[in-house]
């Protein structure tokens, strides 16, 4: 995993200094690096990312844009991993209510969201 980690932080740096800081490739960049985090336990490197992820995102596309609602979910199982379910819950709310206006109700990203917040 610190192959995976040098690899993400690399191609993070060249987005960067490429497309800036807030490109949404740099962005897909950044939530990779998250989920990368989750796996290796280290959640609070991980919400940093997802955040950052997140708020750029939202900046882009908007708060119900997939690509930010993914990043909202990843956000959910974060927090629910860190036995945060308060948190967790709003993330999933949050992802549901959004995923089910872009692709509809019966779409497997809205059904994965709900089984999450089940």
């Amino acid at each position: 995993m610190a192959e995976a980690e040098a690899m993400y932080r690399r191609a993070l740096e060249g987005k960067e200094k490429a497309w800036g800081p807030e490109h949404t490739s740099t962005l897909a960049t950044v939530n990779n690096l998250g989920l990368l985090y989750k796996d290796q336990g280290k959640m609070a490197e991980a919400e940093a990312m997802y955040r950052r992820a997140l708020e750029g995102y939202e900046k882009a596309w908007g708060p119900e844009h997939t690509s930010t609602l993914d990043t909202v979910n990843n956000l959910g199982l974060l927090y629910k991993n860190q036995g945060k379910m308060a948190e967790a819950e709003a993330m999933y709310r949050r992802a549901l209510e959004g995923t089910e206006k872009a692709v509809g109700p019966e779409h497997t990203s809205t059904l994965e969201t709900v089984n999450n917040l089940g």
